[in-house]
């Protein structure tokens, strides 16, 4: 009795010790130090969070028309680029090779695609390009939050990064497939007055921007499959002479118009 009352003091003490305190599964200090660490990146991806919600709320009017919607999906979008601008080239100086390497940075691309569409009556194409670019950077950084919050973590939104990732190619050749047909519409809006006459001409300068971009060429390999096309319906012996002309007329005032791309070394 002596000895196992002995030994059955240890085993109530142990039981009634307090338990050391379980390390959540989610890392939330990572993740805060991980957002304090990259704090424009976090801002940037609140701004594309804002611009996906915006665009979604204008194709899918369900809160009413989507016109309001439009036009602060451009907003957000001329934040994001401005934002990403000011994290490309932080310091401003007044010379000509400043301006130069500021006119081949994408960001402000889209910064003056949003300025051009903010000034013009919606054009649901236009909205396009904005949605997907928004989408595919928001899934990349929201990847970089996950992976501090935890490997385990939210596994339906890693799920969802995957499929964007995935599609990273599809998504860029969607984006710049409709940069180049939103032309059509700008002449067509300036034509029906919904536009300024000077539109077609600046949405023109954006479009050489986009062609001769050193960092994103799906805009040059979208125009090249588009003359590929083209010249195979012109060549085709059931297409009318006429319309091959024509076909063939367009393909030589396009090609005068592309600017000349300078392969530049990174």
């Amino acid at each position: 009795m002596g000895d196992g009352d002995t030994q059955s003091e240890p085993t109530s003490s142990s039981s009634s010790a307090p338990l050391p305190p379980q390390q959540s599964s989610l890392q939330w200090q990572n993740l805060v130090a991980k957002v304090q660490e990259r704090k424009i990146d976090f801002a940037l991806w609140l701004t594309r969070l804002v611009t996906v919600i915006f665009s979604c709320l204008y194709l899918l009017p369900i809160f009413g028309p989507g016109i309001t919607f439009y036009y602060r999906a451009f907003i957000a979008n001329a934040a994001t680029s401005a934002l990403r601008l000011h994290q490309r080239l932080p310091a401003i100086s007044l010379t000509r090779e400043f301006f130069m390497q500021l006119i081949s940075e994408d960001s402000c691309h889209y910064l003056f695609y949003s300025l051009i569409f903010i000034y013009c009556s919606p054009i649901t194409l236009a909205i396009l390009p904005v949605l997907l670019f928004a989408v595919l950077h928001f899934a990349s950084f929201s990847l970089t939050l996950l992976d501090a919050l935890g490997r385990n973590s939210a596994w339906i939104g890693r799920v969802f990064i995957s499929l964007v990732e995935f599609q990273t190619i599809t998504i860029l050749r969607m984006a710049a497939a409709a940069e180049i047909f939103t032309m059509l519409f700008v002449c067509t809006y300036a034509i029906l007055g919904r536009a300024s006459l000077l539109t077609p001409f600046i949405y023109y300068r954006f479009l050489t921007l986009r062609y001769a971009s050193r960092r994103n060429h799906y805009t040059r390999t979208m125009f090249y499959e588009l003359r590929m096309a083209a010249e195979r319906v012109a060549i085709s012996p059931k297409c009318p002479g006429v319309v091959a002309s024509i076909i063939r007329r367009v393909i030589g005032i396009i090609s005068q118009l592309a600017p000349a791309v300078v392969q530049v070394q990174q």
